[in-house]
């Protein structure tokens, strides 16, 4: 079978289309046909090398997908051949206190497919079953790949972290980023007023079609005063931010009195300056967030499949067009997400 892996870190050259042996199920674990993988900012971060993490090669990428289970492992019940799944992207032993307490993603052991394992982007995968989530009837599997990795991290950021309230005004930026498509609609859908933020006019306009009740060009010069326009002077409750060193100082500017800002990254950087005063005189959180749980993934694809949360997908291409996937998501020429198909 073909498999997408890295030898080595760098530029998206070092992506392979290797062939290896297809994997056998162990026990409790499922063989499936993979139907479909997005392309994850993950997926570059870990392309690329990040310090202080190693990556044992060759490594398969790939954080999130849908599938088909082609055969079950010894002693697995409540699935069957032929049923379509969604492939999670987290993992861990499911017998920590944080996994019992249904906080998996905060688990010591917790880790990504693709990064602390290998991941889906290949055209089989053997999984434990219980990574299987069954795909709800009538939603189309290569859309669904580009669901779970995004909308658990942005359900991770405003509902466990932010517990943002009906009501309350959210700005999320880089709305039409994978991360950020997804915030706008699962804050829309908590009873937020949400602001969202784009560089150009197409994307602004894809922000509104998604739900953002008002949109601002990040690319404009203290674009956080049209912030404090729109918000009557007060600011923001929330604000979610992704993007690090190129918006952060913007971003704090526009929490309002006992606002709470929450990221789950930084595309552009690790190191940001934080004012103190700032922070205390106005009664601020910054609060991290990694993922969220996994049993938040029923209730986000029973959103999905009533056409309450729309995947966001930019352009589906085939497996051996990774590196041009890479490229593209690296440049930031892609309005959500890229999904990958193999055998195509």
């Amino acid at each position: 079978m073909q498999a997408l892996r890295i030898h080595r870190h760098g530029d998206p050259e070092v992506l392979c289309l290797d062939d290896i042996p297809r994997p056998v199920p162990a026990a409790g674990e499922v063989l499936v046909k993979v139907t479909a993988v997005s392309v994850n900012h993950l997926d570059l971060w870990v392309r690329r090398g990040m310090p202080g993490f190693a990556v044992p090669f060759p490594r398969i990428l790939g954080c999130d997908g849908t599938g088909e289970v082609l055969e079950l492992g010894p002693g697995v019940s409540g699935l069957r051949v032929g049923q379509k799944v969604v492939l999670e992207p987290g993992q861990s032993s499911g017998t920590s206190p944080e996994d019992l307490a249904g906080a998996d993603h905060l688990a010591p052991d917790y880790g990504i497919h693709g990064e602390h394992g290998d991941g889906y982007a290949a055209e089989y995968v053997a999984l434990p079953a219980r990574y299987a989530l069954p795909l709800p009837d009538g939603v189309d599997p290569i859309h669904a790949a580009a669901v779970p990795l995004v909308f658990l991290t942005a359900w991770g950021l405003l509902v466990s972290r932010a517990q943002l309230r009906k009501g309350e005004c959210v700005l999320v930026l880089a709305g039409t980023s994978g991360v950020g498509s997804a915030a706008i609609q699962v804050a829309k859908e908590l009873g937020a007023h949400v602001i969202a933020t784009a560089g150009d006019a197409a994307k602004r306009e894809l922000c509104r079609r998604l739900g953002a009740d008002d949109i601002v060009d990040h690319s404009t010069p203290g674009w956080d005063k049209e912030v404090k326009r729109l918000t009557q002077g007060r600011g923001c409750d929330v604000v979610v931010e992704h993007v690090g060193p190129a918006t952060w100082d913007t971003s704090m500017r526009c929490l309002a009195r006992a606002g709470r800002l929450v990221t789950c990254g930084g595309t552009t950087g690790p190191k940001v300056a934080l004012l103190l005063p700032h922070v205390f005189i106005k009664n601020l959180s910054i609060l991290g967030s990694t993922m969220g749980p996994r049993s938040a993934l029923p209730e986000i694809f029973a959103h999905v499949a009533a056409g309450r949360y729309r995947p966001l997908v930019d352009r589906v291409l085939p497996l051996s067009r990774a590196r041009e996937a890479h490229e593209l998501l690296e440049a930031r020429r892609v309005a959500g997400k890229i999904v990958l198909v193999p055998g195509r």
